[in-house]
């Protein structure tokens, strides 16, 4: 009889200076059996990135030493990294925000304060959706 082989667990990497958010997004994707990394800064993500390639990162936008569409270049130009899909987050009142991360060719875009469904929703589906990538 042929093993089962077991899943491979997901890994979310979240960038947040917040530590409210990060701490929030943590708790509802570690409940869903993800491993969660987190980065309070673009700095730190990326120096994360050089030892781990998650299957899903989700940043926020607004960020002192780089802000999140400065990240998302960075990461883009990296060819170990540039096919990771790439969420953002930020306040719901920031439309120019939203319509910049589209324009960049995100995968998705997460409004603040979020709806924990809807995170769940779109985290499952984006990593359904690339995961054949």
């Amino acid at each position: 009889m042929p093993k089962k082989t077991a899943k491979k667990q997901k890994t979310l990497l979240l960038i947040d200076d917040e530590n409210i958010w990060l701490d929030t997004m943590k708790t509802v994707l570690k409940s869903e059996s993800f491993e969660v990394l987190t980065a309070d800064s673009g700095t730190e993500a990326l120096s994360k990135l050089k030892n781990t390639k998650p299957d899903l990162i989700l940043s926020d936008v607004r960020m002192p030493d780089m802000n999140g569409f400065e990240l998302y270049d960075k990461i883009k130009k990296n060819p170990n990294l540039n096919n990771i899909p790439f969420v953002f987050m930020s306040s719901l009142d920031d439309y120019d925000a939203k319509k910049v991360a589209k324009t960049l060719g995100a995968a998705d875009y997460i409004e603040k304060p979020f709806d924990v469904e809807q995170v769940r929703t779109i985290v499952h589906g984006l990593l359904q959706k690339y995961q054949n990538k």
